[in-house]
């Protein structure tokens, strides 16, 4: 998908040049960074990046399907650092009372 979104915003850029399959991390950010919405990355970042209500109503629901597993797994992330920051809290009154 990133490189169908390079080639698509980039066509003069030959991506696929023989024997240069590395691309310096300076030029990819530059690349990364500049990406439209238009592209085929820049869709699904303004799909799983979508809050307002009316346009939620209208996506199709391969969009929903894609904003869904999108929030799903932020939210696992968000719910992993809590419990690893509760066990540290726990953990933590547990050396205190240890230490007393």
């Amino acid at each position: 998908m990133i490189e169908a979104s390079f080639a698509m915003q980039y066509p003069s850029k030959d991506l696929f040049a023989v024997g240069d399959d590395d691309m310096e991390w300076r030029e990819f950010v530059t690349l990364l960074s500049g990406i439209m919405p238009e592209t085929p990355l820049g869709q699904i970042i303004k799909i799983r990046s979508e809050d307002d209500d009316d346009i939620l109503q209208h996506f199709t629901p391969e969009q929903h399907r894609i904003r869904n597993i999108w929030r799903n797994r932020q939210m696992q992330q968000v719910l992993k650092q809590s419990n690893k920051n509760e066990v540290m809290k726990q953990m933590k009154a547990m050396f205190k009372s240890m230490a007393a």
